[in-house]
């Protein structure tokens, strides 16, 4: 399988940085709430395909810049010419649209690594699809979350929030939000289970990355493999889901990982994990 070095990733519509096997990509358009073009949309998306090569980073970290995490797609450089689509009946350009959106989605599923969102201020939208499709999410008390796509009469159905987001909070509460498009605080998204924990906003971003560099000391082989069967179980029966299980967990027995944690248990240690 080939191999690529993610510190030497350079992309030109987000930050991008690495540190200790941690990437941290930053939304950083702050003076507009860091809305997604379609440059960023197309970007985003091929980065997380490379990282399933990445050798040197083991957790990832999605945050925005400027107090605020996403506002979506810019009404501007993306809604306008998406207008002007579907007023020419341009339905092939919209759907190209529509699907390459989708592959960013898969395409954070499919990478190997954990993804780690640290939400503040307006995550709306596109934003929020983006907070919903990271692996975990640390989030401000202040933060806004909402899936508006209805107030601009569209679909809740976009980016697989259908199918994802009843799966975080439960189908009736994402039903609420996607009808109404209305937005929720850091408390009540904690509470609903879309946040895993609230943070100060002056600290969201530093435990959101002490998160992934614990997740990336850890071992990381298994951490590709629970991330792996989380996806691919949404479609399984329950005997096929510990079937497919059982062939996860004996091939992550065969890792030197395995052996370590054993070694390191016996000698009253706490084991070094190297991922392999």
């Amino acid at each position: 399988m080939r191999e690529v070095q993610a510190a030497n990733f350079k992309p030109a519509h987000f930050g991008w940085s690495v540190a200790g096997k941690v990437a941290t990509i930053t939304l950083n358009r702050p003076e507009r709430k860091n809305p997604l073009t379609f440059q960023s949309y197309g970007e985003l998306r091929d980065l997380f395909r490379e990282l399933a090569y990445a050798t040197d980073v083991k957790a990832v970290v999605l945050t925005g810049e400027g107090g605020n995490f996403c506002s979506g797609g810019d009404v501007h450089e993306i809604i306008g010419p998406l207008v002007r689509m579907q007023e020419t009946g341009d339905m092939g350009g919209l759907l190209a649209f529509t699907r390459m959106t989708g592959d960013l989605v898969k395409a954070m599923r499919a990478c190997p690594q954990p993804i780690v969102a640290a939400v503040d201020g307006i995550c709306a939208g596109a934003g929020a699809i983006l907070a919903m499709a990271s692996d975990l999410r640390y989030g401000t008390a202040q933060s806004k979350v909402a899936f508006l796509f209805v107030r601009v009469g569209l679909a809740g159905a976009d980016m697989g929030a259908c199918n994802i987001l009843p799966r975080i909070i439960g189908a009736g509460r994402a039903a609420e939000l996607l009808y109404t498009g209305r937005s929720m605080d850091g408390g009540e998204a904690e509470r609903w289970g879309f946040y895993n924990r609230l943070c100060a906003p002056d600290k969201v971003l530093d435990e959101a990355q002490a998160l992934a560099q614990s997740l990336a000391a850890g071992p990381t082989f298994a951490h590709a493999m629970t991330k792996k069967c989380i996806q691919q179980e949404w479609n399984m029966s329950i005997d096929a889901a510990i079937e497919a299980e059982a062939q996860a967990q004996a091939i992550c027995m065969q890792t030197k990982d395995y052996g370590r944690a054993y070694r390191a248990f016996v000698a009253k240690q706490k084991p070094v994990f190297e991922g392999n």
